[in-house]
């Protein structure tokens, strides 16, 4: 495969996040917002990943799991915060 085709891959994937700012800031729950900046998270991934085999640059492949532990990290940040915020609802109400 060419590097043309790695580039238009990542280009779509851009799109997709487009789609995810847009969810971000719609919502229109919370739930939504978070699982939009999961995308961003799994698509930030993915576009290392095409640019790394795309410019044949294999140290990006550790970039790639770096992000990939953030956006799991981030995740469990924002359900611990959403968690925390649903129990002072419940104990206010």
């Amino acid at each position: 495969m060419t590097e043309v085709f790695y580039l238009l891959m990542a280009a779509l994937l851009l799109i997709t996040i487009l789609f995810g700012l847009i969810r971000v800031a719609r919502g229109p729950t919370a739930a939504d917002r978070m699982l939009a900046v999961q995308l961003f998270g799994t698509t930030g991934v993915a576009l290392v990943l095409l640019l790394a085999k795309g410019f044949d640059q294999p140290r990006l492949y550790d970039v790639a799991l770096v992000f990939a532990v953030l956006a799991a990290i981030v995740l469990i940040g924002f359900v611990r915060l959403y968690w925390r915020a649903g129990e002072r609802d419940r104990s206010h109400g």
